[in-house]
């Protein structure tokens, strides 16, 4: 008498490695979201670093800007970015209102950092 055949057959070796593709491309697309992610947040990072900067410089020289909106582009950490800022005038004269906004130079209508500071009279 025959002892019957040991192992698995083709048709659960195919289900069972399609099961397997499927997961590892669930995996890979799930790193390659991770990823992105991480690139994102570098540049709001870098652009958080680079409006601090900016409203350091400002206080640091004693600025006191007439009010106005420029606009420039600026490379930091080699990655090039547009800057607008905005100097409004306050209730009080002795203040003025500094918005600096932070956008990529690839996507300049996305603001990537809002930032406000309140620059004081070198008087």
């Amino acid at each position: 008498m025959k002892s019957p055949a040991q192992g698995f057959t083709l048709l659960e070796m195919l289900v069972a490695l399609a099961i397997v593709a499927i997961g590892l491309t669930a995996a890979l697309r799930a790193s390659g979201v991770g990823i992105e992610g991480v690139g994102e947040y570098r540049n709001h990072m870098l652009a958080l670093w680079l409006a601090q900067n900016i409203v350091t410089e400002h206080t640091a020289r004693g600025d006191w800007p007439a009010p106005d909106t420029t606009t420039s582009e600026e490379e930091f950490a080699k990655h090039r970015f547009v800057v607008r800022q905005e100097v409004k005038a306050t209730p009080n004269p002795r203040f003025k209102r500094l918005d600096v906004m932070i956008a990529d130079r690839e996507e300049p209508s996305r603001t990537l950092q809002h930032s406000v500071a309140f620059l004081i009279s070198p008087q």
